[in-house]
């Protein structure tokens, strides 16, 4: 997803930035193992992970990911909830949870709106604001927050 494209010969851009679709590979974790693994009930090497590499869409609230992550995750059904989808359309979607959701030194703890099939997965405004991440415009990248390079720090207003 990081793929250059070169134009004309001389000019190398990344496709990210060319297409201005900004991925970053997120770490999903089944919150539900962990929590059986603190407490010795599961061995930490029995705990559902994987790296995904996800769109960053700040303008989708929750994270979404599709019906073959949830599979292998074993993310436990919660609720069923209505979303409006980019083209206008209210699709009723499975939400799962909870996931831990980890990018570099930064982790957040939320459920996932599940989509159909192989659908590409979304890292949405929840998760970034808890997280304390921001899309670096230039660079068209998922970043920590420059001011806030060791820890989140959360709005509380």
């Amino acid at each position: 997803m990081s793929e250059k494209i070169t134009i004309n010969n001389f000019v190398t851009l990344n496709k990210t930035t060319a297409m201005g679709m900004v991925y970053a590979d997120i770490e999903l974790i089944n919150a539900d193992d962990l929590a059986l693994a603190r407490r010795n009930i599961l061995n930490k090497d029995e705990v559902k992970r994987m790296y995904v590499p996800m769109l960053v869409d700040s303008g989708s609230y929750m994270m979404a990911i599709n019906e073959t992550i949830q599979e292998q995750l074993q993310l436990p059904f919660k609720e069923k909830r209505k979303s409006v989808m980019a083209d206008g359309s209210i699709v009723e979607h499975d939400v799962v949870g909870p996931i831990e959701v980890k990018f570099k030194n930064r982790s957040s703890v939320c459920n996932a709106v599940v989509l159909q099939g192989d659908t590409e997965p979304l890292l949405g405004a929840i998760p970034m604001e808890e997280m304390d991440v921001l899309i670096h415009p230039r660079q068209q990248e998922l970043v920590v927050n420059p001011e806030h390079p060791y820890f989140a720090q959360l709005k509380m207003k």
